[in-house]
């Protein structure tokens, strides 16, 4: 593992590359716990908040949710069971955190899923794909929410005395290189060299990060890299490949991207926005302990997403990917697990 941490910062910086141990409710204990979780984010995050959109990012069909609780239940969480983001809530205590889609006033309390599939950090990504919810959109959703949980602390201090111990889930990006700026049609990739897109996304995505926090008292950030985006059995079928079978482009315009955003918190640590306030940069990506890291395990359209209603490989858990992006339950228990770890830190 490779950890940077300024304990007399306000802000946090961590990369893990090695496995962490099985720790999940007992990561956490006591005071540091957070009371709640609110995820933002696309579809690696997702819980069926585009059921009801008109687009065509939805993972509502079988043979998604094969093995979530009692089995053939598609929620709209593009895997077999649940996502990352579920174990890491479940780590910590909490219940299932609902779609914003779906929310009563007893739910907000314990945290919201605004993530969407196919968002991204600019506002046009994903567009192509109908009426998804960028991550701008879903910020003035947490804003509706924010107003709901002032109502029902009584006041904004009793709110964000509240929401300041909550953990702010962030898991974007992506789209913003496969449906933005790689996607044929697209103009930023004109407009843009590599270096000044990467820029250009950590821009504004600090620029939510610090209305999260200035308008809507949040302090606990968990975010995290892209990483090797260019070696899913997507990038990898329809961008040409380098010498260890992934698309380079891709990867190294990720890389660009990450370095960027760890520079952006660097400079967020010294700005010391306040004393409460702590940021993480997270690398879960992981290619060990799967007998296939290279296939989908369901018949999928192009490498995108499964077949509707086709049927699944029979030994998941050996999976790496469920379809040609996401990854299988089990390999989303195994990055939770390294999360997890970081959070020991973080929140300890």
């Amino acid at each position: 593992m490779e950890m940077m941490v300024a304990k007399t910062k306000s802000w946090v910086v961590l990369s893990i590359f090695l496995l962490a141990a099985n720790c999940m409710q007992q990561c956490v204990r006591g005071n540091s716990r957070p009371p709640c979780m609110f995820i933002f984010g696309d579809s690696y995050s997702e819980n069926g908040n585009n059921n009801n959109r008109a687009t065509t990012a939805k993972g509502d069909y079988s043979p998604y949710g094969i093995d979530y609780k009692q089995g053939n239940n598609p929620t709209g969480r593009f895997t077999n069971g649940r996502t990352e983001a579920d174990f890491v809530a479940e780590g910590l205590g909490l219940p299932n955190i609902p779609p914003s889609a779906n929310t009563t006033d007893s739910d907000i309390l314990k945290g919201v899923n605004y993530a969407s599939a196919a968002a991204g950090i600019r506002p046009e990504t994903g567009s192509q794909r109908g009426d998804i919810i960028s991550l701008e959109r879903q910020i003035r959703n947490h804003r509706d929410i924010y107003n709901r949980i002032v109502r029902i602390r009584g006041s904004s201090k009793k709110a964000e005395n509240y929401l300041e111990k909550c953990l702010y889930y962030m898991k974007i990006g992506t789209n913003d290189y496969y449906g933005n700026y790689f996607l044929p049609s697209s103009p930023t990739r004109r407009d843009f060299t590599p270096d000044q897109y990467a820029a250009d996304l950590v821009r504004r995505y600090s620029s939510y990060l610090k209305t999260l926090h200035d308008k809507y008292g949040a302090r606990k950030f968990l975010m995290f890299k892209l990483d090797k985006i260019g070696c899913n059995p997507f990038a990898r079928a329809t961008y040409t490949r380098d010498g260890r079978g992934c698309a380079r482009q891709l990867n190294d315009a990720a890389l660009l991207f990450d370095r960027k955003l760890e520079s952006e918190v660097e400079q967020l640590n010294k700005n010391e926005l306040s004393s409460k306030a702590k940021f993480v940069v997270v690398n879960s990506e992981t290619n060990t302990g799967f007998t296939d890291a290279d296939t989908p395990c369901c018949q999928t359209v192009q490498n995108t997403t499964c077949i509707p209603n086709g049927i699944p490989c029979s030994n998941r858990d050996e999976f790496r990917f469920y379809d040609g992006i996401h990854g299988t339950e089990n390999t989303n228990r195994f990055t939770a697990r390294m999360v997890h770890q970081v959070l020991l830190s973080f929140l300890g």
